[in-house]
């Protein structure tokens, strides 16, 4: 088990990862789409969305997660105001950082912010059901039209070893919502 650390491409905002991540995976719901699509209207420092449209992550129990300097930095964006989903950008220079579940017991950082050899593969594709239109995906990563039973298994492993708690990440920014996006 090695830390990994990771952070903006400024270096403004950085974050020490303990221990191994508990699942690696590549998003196709349409909210995880449109929110990818839509930060793009910034100048993002990385990537959101891979070529195939889908979001990579690397999703980390949030007891595991440091945030060594800039938290004061990172901006939220929802799809509404309601919704249970942020996505979480460096407002220094728009590094996409993570995904976090309101509620949720880990947190999804985005792939982009591995060095060069040390990203763990992705291990299955969700929600693949969403894609109805768009080409096909090819075979080399598991996909299922919902999350598979293993999914849930691993974030139910990793919720029982935090003894079922959710930490709060608090943000000292408010909220946005894609609205917010100049166009």
């Amino acid at each position: 088990m090695v830390d990994t650390e990771i952070g903006c491409d400024c270096g403004q905002v950085s974050l020490t990862l303990r221990q191994d991540p508990f699942f690696s995976t590549e998003c196709h719901c349409t909210s995880c789409r449109t929110a990818g699509e839509a930060l793009a209207a910034l100048p993002l420092a990385r990537p959101m969305l891979a070529a195939n449209g889908g979001t990579p992550f690397v999703m980390y129990r949030k007891d595991r997660v440091v945030f060594d300097k800039g938290l004061d930095l990172l901006a939220a964006y929802r799809l509404k105001p309601e919704s249970p989903t942020r996505r979480v950008l460096a407002s220094c220079c728009n590094t996409p950082i993570f995904l976090e579940f309101q509620n949720g017991h880990w947190i999804s950082f985005y792939t982009s912010l591995w060095p060069e050899g040390s990203l763990p593969p992705p291990r299955i594709r969700t929600v693949v059901s969403d894609r109805q239109g768009m080409p096909p995906l090819d075979d080399d990563i598991p996909a299922g039209k919902l999350q598979t039973a293993g999914f849930y298994a691993r974030l139910l492993g990793a919720w029982i070893a935090m003894g079922f708690k959710s930490p709060a990440i608090a943000l000292s920014q408010p909220d946005k919502t894609l609205a917010d996006i100049p166009a």
